[in-house]
């Protein structure tokens, strides 16, 4: 067994394993608070959702990743590989629709001084779940093609132009009709980023205006503590930061291997970079939301003192 294979093995497994506690706790917690704490904002009810997903990417892909590391490369047959595959591209998807409109509310959430802001907030708000609903239905839908080309580890043994991915594989036949799937696939996608992006630029334009506003204010009291909704929308920030970090790397590596000829040391790193956001997220706002640690004292005060509820 070379060092190469025992360092994928612990990098999977450990990235698999953190990432799946930490969402777990969020999801949890959100949900404890849900039935018995106090009434959860939209955007709890947002990442509640994001953390759901972000499970589910991290099952999806670190799990038959781990096993692949393990040599085990024949665990799946045809329907587990379509199941695995075509459940890691919906959850993926819906991770980045769930994180724009995360963005995209932040940003009206700190824009709603204007008056019409804070009308399409207040749509916003009442539309969350059934536009996460739509999401659903969306990726649902498009990732449909997965259910037929996927394979399992044999499924195309006689055929050469296949993309190997260790446990699974799949007939990549470059064409027209490729090229329109791939771009009815990666539709909504580049939709989500674009507004996400746009809702990021929008907070940054937000802040830095909001503090040339208050540079007379000499009391440096009041810079050491930045407000509850500047904290929440740098929180924000960084997540969606990092979530397009791992995506445009992610995605540039994806689509080099379907071109070029099978190399699972790319396989392994580009699944790597898929996982690192939903392993990532749930300890940014577990460390940096200060709502996060709101909730926690809540839900320990009641188990503590439950005559005082």
């Amino acid at each position: 067994m070379t060092d190469h294979n025992i360092a994928l093995k612990i990098l999977f497994f450990s990235q698999t394993l953190i990432g799946v506690m930490g969402n777990s706790f969020l999801l949890g917690l959100y949900i404890i608070t849900f039935f018995a704490g106090p009434r959860l904002r939209t955007i709890d009810m947002i990442l509640t959702h994001l953390a759901f997903v972000n499970n589910l990417v991290l099952l999806s892909k670190g799990i038959p990743q781990t096993m692949a590391a393990f040599e085990l490369n024949n665990f799946l047959d045809d329907i587990g590989c379509k199941s695995v595959f075509y459940l890691h591209r919906v959850s993926r998807g819906l991770s980045l629709c769930t994180t724009s409109l995360l963005s995209g509310f932040q940003a009206l959430t700190i824009s709603s001084g204007n008056s019409r802001w804070a009308e399409i907030k207040t749509r916003v708000q009442k539309y969350t779940v059934p536009f996460c609903l739509f999401c659903w239905v969306l990726h649902l839908g498009t990732n449909g093609s997965i259910l037929v080309y996927m394979k399992g580890p044999k499924g195309y043994e006689n055929i050469t132009k296949i993309q190997d991915f260790g446990f699974c594989s799949t007939l990549f036949n470059p064409s027209f009709t490729t090229s329109i799937s791939a771009f009815i696939i990666s539709l909504p996608d580049a939709t989500c980023l674009i507004l996400m992006i746009w809702a990021s630029g929008s907070m940054v334009l937000v802040l830095h205006r909001h503090r040339q506003r208050v540079q007379y204010i000499h009391n440096s009291r009041l810079f050491s503590r930045p407000s509850l909704e500047a904290r929440a929308t740098q929180s924000i920030l960084m997540l969606v930061s990092i979530f397009v970090y791992f995506y445009s790397f992610n995605s540039v590596l994806t689509v080099y291997v379907q071109f070029a000829k099978t190399n699972h040391l790319l396989l392994n790193v580009s699944a790597f970079l898929a996982a690192c956001f939903p392993a990532c997220s749930p300890f940014v706002l577990i460390f940096n939301d200060s709502q996060v640690s709101k909730y926690c004292l809540t839900i320990w005060e009641k188990i503590k003192f439950p005559s005082l509820y």
